[in-house]
């Protein structure tokens, strides 16, 4: 598989797809999980990504089972040394049966209780890429940064990232690194797709933040910066038409781009799906997408999109769509 480097040219080595483990462990179970996770290696892929609380909102969840799970694979095929570790913190609810109103949030007691929770469950003694899952503006960034730091040091942890924090907050994070001679955020993580939502309505996840045109500016102009994408086909939206799009998809720019998309991916013969990873991840700047999915044929799918190769014109006309 087609191999990236994150976080500028000092950064691991990573598949350009991200194996998205949210489902792991609960709708989606073990057995089948690690048919996943086992084909995804197969295949190439190193790169996989995770949360302290994923799915804390499903009835009889925690948020312990996706970091769970993939720590059991972990052990289980004893691919430590060759998996890269990708897993967040922050939004885990303090209170069992609420929701990010609750969260735990980002100060410095939290980055050094989640980070040594995360590793336990992951069974591991370090977390490749750690990230502040959301914002919290209670903290002040350097406390949050300067325990981030700390990780970095004794090396619980080795590259970070923020997700779902606008531009203007990565790029003040990254300042206050800087001035201080700290570890800094190198990879940005937000939600990103093909279909463009409208900016006034809000998405059906409250704690989604999606890419806007100053991020993608922003990720273009730091070549130590690398920007992931989540959500990136949309739960299925792509593949099935029965797959009703949130509200903030309803406008008159979705037909126009569903149409160029689904021609696009007639003339290539692959599938919507796949011309959607291929136009991330050949564009500019390039997007390493986290894909989702619930079986190994569902996998193999996308896998494919990692070679498929858009034509000038063909690209032209998605973005022009």
């Amino acid at each position: 598989m087609l191999r990236r480097r994150i976080g500028g040219p000092g950064g691991p080595e990573v598949s350009a797809l991200c194996l998205g483990a949210l489902p792991f462990g609960s709708t989606v179970d073990e057995r089948t999980s690690f048919a996943v996770l086992d084909r995804f290696f197969e295949a190439g892929g190193n790169f996989v990504d995770t949360a302290n609380n994923y799915v804390f909102w499903l009835p009889g969840s925690t948020g312990d089972e996706s970091e769970t799970t993939v720590g059991r694979w972990l052990a289980a095929r004893a691919l430590r040394e060759e998996v890269v570790i990708s897993t967040k913190f922050g939004g885990r609810p303090t209170v069992p049966g609420t929701g990010l109103e609750t969260a735990e949030g980002l100060s410095a007691p939290v980055v050094r209780k989640a980070a040594q929770e995360s590793l336990r469950r992951l069974g591991t003694d370090r977390i490749d890429l750690y990230w502040s899952h959301v914002e919290d503006r209670t903290v002040p960034l350097e406390e949050t940064l300067g325990a981030l730091n700390a990780l970095v040091s004794v090396g619980d942890v080795g590259a970070l990232g923020a997700s779902n924090h606008p531009a203007w907050r990565v790029e003040r994070a990254r300042a206050v690194a800087q001035g201080n001679g700290w570890a800094s955020y190198s990879c940005v993580q937000q939600r990103y797709s093909y279909l463009q939502p409208r900016f006034d309505v809000a998405l059906p996840e409250s704690g989604h933040v999606h890419v806007t045109p100053e991020m993608l500016d922003y990720v273009g102009s730091e070549p130590d910066l690398t920007l992931m994408a989540y959500s990136t086909l949309l739960s299925g939206a792509y593949a099935r038409e029965d797959k009703p799009l949130p509200t903030a998809y309803e406008h008159p720019g979705t037909a126009p781009r569903l149409a160029a998309l689904r021609e696009v991916a007639s003339e290539l013969g692959a599938t919507p799906s796949q011309v959607v990873l291929a136009w991330l991840l050949h564009g500019t700047p390039p997007v390493l997408p986290i894909v989702g999915v619930s079986s190994v044929e569902q996998l193999d799918e996308l896998l494919a999109a990692v070679d498929l190769r858009l034509a000038p014109e063909q690209r032209k006309r998605l973005d022009e769509a």
